[in-house]
């Protein structure tokens, strides 16, 4: 069984406008993920600096964040990384850029576990529907390129509907909505959420409503359990 989980951590804000990344760790740890798709990790001025620090998810967790940035300052790629259990390998990691009325990229991590590979996108679209099936468009293509391999896509898709817009990825993936996570303390949005692509099915999966959660980011995290084909 592999855990992933998605989770925008709102520039480590909370909900009492306090910036404390230390509580944005507390909860990544009682995750207990294998693979974790962030969002919003680093600040969106000057050299966007990592609002959470790197040193404190090596201190505090049995996670890596994977090398996406592209400078000193920064923890991931258009304000995203993946963070990935330590024990597991990691064969590649891509960056995807993402059409839209403002700069967008999803990040693609391919990892090597005890019941075989996974893929995992991970993305933060658009606001608009319009330039949301673009942004799945674009990852379907990128996609393509690539080796089969059983992929979850999974983070903020900033989708307010029941249905999603998954569908522009076809047959091949089941969209996921594992509950309301958004505003964190009364949520009503299930804008997190997660596709899940052939050979892979989904065991179990929710939202993470803890206490601390609640306050920690105005998004609450979300988590799967996956089971790959033969696994």
């Amino acid at each position: 069984m592999i855990r992933v989980a998605s989770y925008n951590v709102h520039k480590c804000l909370g909900m009492d406008r306090r910036r404390q990344p230390d509580r944005i760790v507390s909860v990544l740890a009682s995750l207990d993920a294998d693979i974790v798709a962030l969002q919003e990790v680093d600040h969106r001025l000057g050299g966007r600096p990592a609002a959470l620090p790197a040193s404190m998810i090596a201190a505090h967790t049995d996670l890596s964040p994977l090398p996406y940035a592209l400078g000193p300052l920064s923890l991931g790629w258009h304000g995203q990384t993946i963070l990935v259990r330590r024990s597991l390998n990691v064969s590649a990691i891509r960056r995807l850029e993402l059409p839209g009325l403002e700069p967008r990229g999803a990040i693609l991590a391919e990892v090597e576990t005890p019941q075989g590979p996974i893929r995992v996108v991970g993305a933060h679209l658009g606001l608009i529907r319009r330039y949301r099936l673009m942004q799945f468009a674009a990852i379907r293509a990128a996609l393509s390129r690539r080796t089969p391999m059983p992929t979850a896509i999974l983070g903020d898709f900033n989708d307010w509907s029941k249905r999603g817009s998954g569908e522009i990825l076809g047959t091949g993936y089941r969209m996921h909505v594992p509950g309301p996570s958004f505003p964190a303390p009364r949520p009503v949005g299930a804008l997190d959420r997660i596709l899940v692509g052939d050979g892979l099915h989904l065991m179990d999966a929710g939202v993470h409503a803890t206490a601390p959660a609640r306050i920690a980011s105005d998004h609450l995290p979300i988590w799967a359990n996956l089971r790959l084909d033969g696994g």
